[in-house]
């Protein structure tokens, strides 16, 4: 990438009150609880500054959306993973496996969930 265009993507605005992850994710409007951990992560790295996230996080996020939590939230990391749109990071995070987004869920979730062909 160009270093122009670095310089002409949008950086958030710190000004303004801070998005709650219930705007968020309804900004959003993820279809399934797969694109709903995607998208709580994408907020946790984007928005609260996590070097990365483990399913602690990720339920704690679901609750603070006042969403309905997956029976199974190890099963939607793993969803995602399979699909490119996570990996484990280097280390543990609380004594848990912890995550990151890569750069194609990222894009995943930037795109409104529309995938690169």
């Amino acid at each position: 990438m160009k270093l122009e265009k670095l310089f002409q993507m949008k950086t958030p605005d710190f000004s303004k009150k801070e998005m709650s992850i219930k705007e968020f994710i309804l900004q959003k409007k993820p279809k399934n609880d797969v694109q709903k951990a995607l998208v709580i992560a994408y907020y946790l790295e984007n928005f609260r500054n996590f070097s990365s996230f483990n399913y602690v996080d990720i339920t704690e996020g679901f609750r603070e959306a006042r969403e309905n939590v997956p029976k199974n939230v190890w099963d939607k990391l793993y969803k995602n993973v399979r699909k490119g749109h996570m990996m484990e990071a280097a280390e543990e995070k609380d004594e848990l496996t912890a995550y990151v987004l890569t750069n194609r869920g990222e894009r995943y979730v930037t795109n409104d969930f529309k995938s690169e062909e």
